[in-house]
């Protein structure tokens, strides 16, 4: 089962869609996900290490992913 890679703001836009499937292979960590992105046209926009989360919890480039998770790729978000 595959898992849901969600973009949002500048890396959906550079990407060209809010949303990315990637099946995981055996001990897949978000570095093999963060790969896989990087395929894809529009990919060279991205950061070299963008803020990630898990199922709704922020995660590294060495943490694992399972089948079935959810993968938020999170653009800079600025305020005041």
């Amino acid at each position: 089962m595959p898992v849901r890679v969600l973009l949002f703001a500048s890396y959906a836009e550079a990407l060209g869609r809010d949303e990315v499937a990637f099946d995981p292979a055996d001990e897949a960590t978000i570095a093999d996900v963060l790969a896989h992105l990087r395929t894809l046209p529009g990919a060279d926009r991205l950061p070299p290490r963008p803020l990630v989360a898990v199922n709704a919890r922020y995660a590294t480039v060495t943490d694992a992913i399972r089948s079935g998770d959810e993968i938020a790729i999170i653009p800079p978000v600025a305020g005041g």
